[in-house]
């Protein structure tokens, strides 16, 4: 399909096809550029432009709501029998307020900066122990599968910290993470749907025993923290409160913090005249993972519905009361009305600044905005900010052994495999 040439009749299909999951931008410029407020097949609308995209995130509450009880298997027909989409009806990110004020705050006085932040040595010792557990190949000339080794093992190990769960635990259970990302799709197949809900129910079973394990023998973990007493707050989380939460955080922060891995060392092999922002202070560190993020946003669009309080009109176009509406991230962070020369990898458009602010007072989207902004943004960030400068500093002549594959989703811009070796000096 030519999509200068013909009118979309469906952005998700379009999306699917193989022509555009290396390289999916062309696209998304056309959509913006054409039909930035698009109805796909389904029903569903999706916008493109930054300035829709970010007065949608902020006017969830207003102008846009979750799903009310017992309305999911409106917007997901296949709710009832599924488990992986009654726990995404369940969890945060689909709670309006007040329930999502009383939610975020028991999981905020818990989930903090300053414990994210406390983190940092153990995620540096981490990022220390699985680059040398690449060296010796790498030195010896071989080729390391990056996104295998490091992308996805990174988070696996900080999660399990974060959890207070054994290592051996987590890397049983993270294969399935990425199974029921693709279940909750919303083109996913009945199959792949029901792959998702055979990796839910034993994350739910798993949460289940971990909580009941912290309340009786706590340690200094978060989900010790989130299952004890606290002295000045009677109100404390259900066990399918916590399961939930923990269920969401997991699905979150893992597939989509390997992804910025894999991104973020295509950035620094791509781009090498930009790797001096990781050998500056922690400001010009922060500025080439913030453009990272903004590149190359790790989720296409959201999985969470926004349901239309009223008709609304954008770009001429009428979205009626009850539509479910979704954004494409990785459109809006690439709008030129937002960021000058989208295309063009630039940390300095971030240095200096608030983290995910430009320079010229845009947002960057990939961990959203507003009431439902990423719970786990700082805990990507510190993950990607403490492995950068490691993999520059030791392998400063690591490069492609092969072009990396890519997995075929619409959903996700994850990889299966980002083959690296080191480059004789002077090649």
């Amino acid at each position: 399909m030519d999509v200068q040439e013909t009118a979309c009749r469906d952005a998700f299909a379009e999306l699917s096809s193989p022509a555009w999951i290396h390289d999916p931008y062309p696209f998304l410029r056309w959509l913006r550029e054409h039909d930035p407020v698009h109805r796909a097949a389904s029903g569903l609308f999706l916008l493109s432009r930054h300035a829709d995209i970010s007065w949608a995130f902020k006017a969830t509450g207003d102008a846009f709501r979750g799903p009310a009880t017992g309305e999911p298997a409106r917007y997901f027909p296949r709710a009832a029998r599924s488990l992986s989409l009654n726990l995404l009806a369940s969890t945060l990110a689909m709670k309006d307020p007040p329930t999502h004020t009383r939610l975020r705050r028991l999981i905020s006085r818990d989930f903090t900066m300053r414990q994210i932040d406390n983190l940092r040595p153990s995620i540096a010792r981490i990022v220390a122990a699985r680059l040398d557990r690449m060296a010796p190949v790498l030195e010896r000339g071989e080729a390391v599968d990056l996104h295998r080794e490091f992308a996805l093992a990174l988070p696996m190990l900080v999660f399990a910290e974060l959890f207070g769960m054994p290592q051996d635990d987590m890397f049983r259970l993270a294969p399935g993470i990425g199974t029921i990302l693709e279940g909750l799709s919303p083109h996913a197949s009945d199959s792949q749907l029901a792959a998702a809900d055979a990796a839910s129910a034993r994350v739910q079973a798993y949460f289940g025993d971990l909580i009941q394990c912290k309340r009786t023998n706590p340690r200094h973990d978060i989900v010790s923290m989130l299952v004890g007493a606290h002295d000045d707050d009677a109100d404390r989380l259900s066990d399918a409160e916590l399961i939930s939460m923990l269920w969401g955080m997991l699905l979150g922060g893992f597939t989509t913090t390997a992804a910025s891995i894999d991104h973020a060392v295509l950035a620094m092999l791509a781009y090498p005249q930009q790797r001096h922002w990781l050998q500056a202070d922690a400001a010009g560190v922060k500025a080439f993972v913030e453009e990272v993020l903004r590149c190359d946003a790790p989720v296409m669009f959201s999985s969470i519905p926004r349901i239309a309080q009223r008709d609304i009109e954008l770009g001429g176009v009428v979205i009626p009361k009850n539509a479910d509406v979704r954004v494409l991230i990785a459109s809006g962070n690439r709008d030129p009305d937002a960021f000058a020369d989208p295309d063009r990898f630039d940390p300095a458009r971030f240095y200096g600044t608030s983290p995910g602010m430009s320079t010229e007072g845009k947002i960057m989207l990939s961990f959203g905005h507003g009431i439902h902004f990423c719970l786990g943004a700082q805990l990507a960030r510190v993950q990607l900010a403490e492995s950068l400068p490691q993999i520059q500093a030791r392998f400063p002549t690591l490069a492609l052994a092969e072009q990396p594959t890519r997995k075929p989703s619409a959903f996700l811009r994850t990889f299966r495999a980002l083959p690296v070796r080191l480059q004789a000096q002077g090649s």
